[in-house]
């Protein structure tokens, strides 16, 4: 029984709440929206994260992790295990290959034929609370909010987000972008809206999105302790995806440090500091060029100023929500929680490259920003400002890696991994970095483990539901397994008609013409050349034709569907 201690007359008097304690461990589930793998301290960042440099000291940290290329695909598969084709992710929301839409696992949200972690949690005797963005379906036909999921607290936003200090839209509704197109008037400013508990809310202006979002999760914590139960929390932050926006006093320490760099200097630094981190050997190929990259000495004075300021803003919200995340977790430290808590950080995708000024954009995103927002470099990080990073920066922020979010290249899908294990565990690698490749479906699998929660299989209740392809990290983790995969292992994966198969340290990967790629398969040693610089098909023909088959087999597995050569998607996000 848990004790409760009550104060009666000045006397302290013990009293019993009708709760069995349960001791398995607190899960925490910390994912930031758009931070690439060179963007943390403990990963050889120059932007200060005193929170995650200190927790990666009493962690595991992850260099060969991969999620996916974009945010609720990534979601999808973290919460359940599954492959998102599986459950209505082989494609999201914000872009359709129009062939693709509707048919199965290509609805665009999370479909009901699966079960997620929080869902088996609850069950199993967790108080289960999530806070923040969701991006896995909204209701009315589009799929399912959170608390149709498992969790009995929610509060946030349905859909992929909102602007940081209040609920403006990201950019424009291409719905009602194109009623107001045919009615001949400009495409207004559109809001979302905020839920807690499925009920629709006021968001309170002026508050940052780290501080409503983390205060929000402290607040269940602190509402659920007296139940006995252990708790899971989803901690699902917005920073860093765009717009940019920040505390003004986080932004202007980092602007003279930025334009003095550039975006070659700082492909280069961060390319040497997490060589010299440990992040990636000694010898790890530094890539060349990217073709859609301009010139840092092409620009003017006056341009190096403004895009100076976007990636200073960027690595304020980066500093911002590594305070945040320190706030919750002193919360938990002086509650006593913390020691019984599996804590996991990880973002949900490289960074974002597209903005409504580069080629990853189209015209209405263009003339939606100029038309609506405040483009000087003194509102940059306001309210009035609706602001991206830009192609040039996302590659730069990358080091040795090439690409961002939205691509298969290991700038787009390798990201940082931060693992903490409760003190009750036999874990003993605290402040070491591990290279063994990981996928994040094998994280949902390592939460169940650790909760003592068994996964029921091929059903749920009424559903039938895939079986997880992850694989559970707690034996690793604790000593008695030296790899979480073996060379045997592998995960495969589909986008935007874009390809993968990772087994072992190496990794099959197709990039269409469409998306900048030359439509051909190659294969590349991803331990050793991150930077996919060397493809290695001619040297290992075998193990190419291998591989291949094994993708082949898994497209044809999942009726995953061909994708134009020359089709984008940025172009698509219009219509």
């Amino acid at each position: 029984m848990k004790i409760k201690i009550t104060i009666c007359f000045g006397l302290v008097v013990p009293s019993m709440v009708m709760a069995a304690e349960d001791d398995r461990p607190n899960i925490l589930l910390i994912v930031s929206d758009d931070v690439g793998l060179g963007d943390l301290a403990p990963f050889g960042s120059e932007i200060n994260t005193p929170t995650l440099t200190a927790l990666a000291e009493e962690s595991i940290r992850f260099n060969n992790f991969h999620a996916s290329p974009v945010s609720s695909v990534t979601r999808a598969q973290m919460l359940t295990g599954a492959n998102s084709i599986e459950v209505g992710l082989g494609s999201f929301d914000y872009s359709f290959y129009p062939p693709a839409k509707g048919k199965p696992g290509y609805e665009g949200y999370m479909t009901r034929n699966t079960v997620t972690i929080a869902e088996l949690l609850r069950d199993g005797g967790y108080n289960t609370y999530h806070s923040g963005k969701w991006h896995l379906g909204s209701g009315h036909g589009h799929g399912n909010p959170p608390q149709d999921w498992g969790f009995s607290q929610t509060f946030g936003v349905y859909s992929g987000g909102s602007a940081h200090w209040d609920n403006t839209d990201m950019y424009p509704s291409t719905k009602v972008a194109n009623k107001a197109l045919k009615e001949g008037k400009k495409p207004p400013i559109t809001y979302q809206q905020f839920y807690e508990n499925g009920e629709k809310i006021d968001r309170v202006r002026g508050i940052y999105s780290d501080d409503l979002y983390t205060g929000k999760m402290i607040e269940y914590i602190e509402e659920g302790r007296e139940s006995g139960k252990p708790f899971f929390g989803y901690l699902a932050l917005t920073t860093a995806h765009f717009p940019l926006q920040a505390p003004s006093a986080l932004i202007e320490k980092y602007v003279p440090m930025y334009e003095k760099l550039g975006w070659e200097g700082l492909k280069k630094q961060r390319f040497e500091s997490m060589i010299k981190a440990g992040i990636y050997p000694e010898g790890t190929p530094f890539p060349g060029d990217n073709p859609l990259a301009k010139k840092w000495d092409d620009l003017t004075d006056a341009e190096k100023k403004t895009q100076a300021r976007l990636m200073a803003t960027f690595a304020a919200m980066v500093e911002s929500h590594d305070f945040y995340i320190g706030r919750l977790l002193d919360y938990l430290r002086q509650s006593g929680q913390l020691d019984n808590t599996l804590v996991v950080y990880l973002p949900d995708n490289g960074p974002e490259g597209s903005d409504a000024f580069g080629p990853l954009a189209n015209s209405l995103w263009k003339n939606w920003t100029t038309d609506h927002f405040d483009m000087s470099d003194e509102a940059i990080g306001s309210a009035n400002s609706s602001r991206q990073l830009g192609l040039e920066w996302a590659n730069a922020t990358t080091g040795p890696l090439q690409w961002w979010k939205w691509f298969i290249a290991e700038g787009g899908i390798r990201v940082p991994l931060i693992i903490r294990p409760p003190e009750s565990s036999s874990f003993d690698q605290q402040g070491t970095m591990s290279s063994t490749t990981l996928s994040v479906k094998d994280l949902p699998m390592t939460m169940l483990d650790y909760a003592e929660v068994k996964h029921p299989g091929d059903s749920y209740k009424d559903r039938k539901i895939p079986v997880p392809s992850g694989v559970s990290m707690k034996s690793f983790l604790e000593g008695s397994s030296k790899t979480v995969r073996t060379e045997d292992d592998w995960f495969a994966f589909e986008l935007f008609g874009n390809g993968f198969v990772i087994q072992g340290d190496y990794k099959l990967m197709k990039l269409r013409t469409g998306m900048y790629g030359d439509g051909k398969w190659h294969l590349y040693n991803i331990k050793d050349n991150p930077a996919e610089t060397v493809p290695l098909e001619d040297k290992f023909p075998e193990k190419f034709e291998s591989m291949m088959k094994t993708y082949q087999q898994y497209a044809k597995d999942h009726n995953i569907v061909d994708v134009a050569e020359d089709w984008n998607p940025w172009a698509a996000a219009a219509n």
